[in-house]
C-alpha cells in the first residue's frame, strides 16, 4: 500500500514539474490579485471540492460496494461509449484556455471527477470529458485535468501516508525509490505525449481501447466465474 502511495506521489511531482512555470505565474498572480490567476485558482478549488467531500464521506462505502470485476468491466465499456458519443456530437467550444473557464464549468468537471470514483472509470478521462461537455476545448480540458490532479492526488496521498506511513522500513526503501523515479519519468513522458496528441486527434482510440478491455474482462469472468 505504501509503495502505491509513493509512486503516486512521483506522478504528482511530474505534473508539478511540467507545469512549474504556470504554477509559479499563478502563485505570483494571486499575490498581485491578477484576475486571471484568481479565476483559475477558484476554478481548481471549485472542481476539487466535490470529490474531496464525497471521498471523505463515502470512500469506504464505495470500496466495499463497487470494487468488483464486473463493475470495472461495465465502467470501462460505458466510459468508452460516452467518449465516442461526445466525439460524434461535440459541444460548441466557448473556452480555449483553462484559466478563462467559469466556475460553472469547473463545477461540472468536479462532478465528473466524483463519477470517476467508480472503479474502472479514468479520473483524467472523466474530467476531460466533463470539460468538453462544459464547452472547453479538448486541449484546455486536458490541461485543466492535470492541474486538478495536483490537489486531488496530493490529498489522497497525504491521507494514505498518514494511515500507512508507519509501516515503511529501510528494507523497503530501494524498491520504493525505484518505483518513485519510474513513476516520475513515465508520467513526464505520458503527459507530454497526451497533451500533444489531444491537440490534433480525437479521444476515440482511448474509447475503443476501454470498450475492448471491458469486453475482454466480461468474457473472462463469465468463463472463469
Amino acid at each position: 500500500k505504501v509503495f502505491e502511495v509513493v509512486i503516486q506521489l512521483g506522478a504528482i511531482l511530474a505534473v508539478c514539474w511540467l507545469y512549474r512555470a504556470k504554477i509559479i505565474d499563478m502563485i505570483l498572480g494571486l499575490f498581485r490579485r491578477d484576475p486571471v490567476a484568481v479565476n483559475f485558482t477558484i476554478a481548481v478549488i471549485v472542481a476539487f471540492v466535490p470529490s474531496a467531500i464525497v471521498g471523505a464521506l463515502f470512500i469506504k462505502t464505495i470500496k466495499a460496494v463497487l470494487f468488483n470485476p464486473m463493475v470495472v468491466a461495465a465502467a470501462l465499456v460505458v466510459g468508452g461509449l460516452i467518449i465516442l458519443w461526445i466525439e460524434e456530437h461535440p459541444r460548441r467550444v466557448v473556452t480555449e484556455a483553462p484559466e478563462r473557464m467559469s466556475w460553472k464549468q469547473a463545477l461540472g468537471i468536479g462532478v465528473a471527477q466524483v463519477i470517476s470514483m467508480i472503479p474502472g472509470t479514468s479520473r483524467s478521462g472523466a474530467t476531460i470529458v466533463g470539460g468538453m461537455l462544459g464547452g472547453l476545448s479538448r486541449s484546455a480540458a486536458t490541461e485543466f485535468s492535470f492541474f486538478l490532479a495536483i490537489p486531488t492526488m496530493l490529498g489522497a496521498t497525504v491521507l494514505d501516508l498518514a494511515k500507512h506511513g508507519a509501516s515503511l522500513s529501510s528494507q523497503d526503501m530501494a524498491g520504493i525509490a525505484v518505483g518513485f523515479v519510474t513513476a516520475f519519468v513515465s508520467a513526464l513522458v505520458v503527459i507530454k505525449f497526451l497533451i500533444r496528441y489531444v491537440a490534433h486527434h480525437t479521444l476515440s482510440v482511448f474509447a475503443w481501447y476501454r470498450i475492448a478491455l471491458g469486453l475482454v474482462l466480461f468474457a473472462w469472468f463469465a468463463l472463469h466465474g
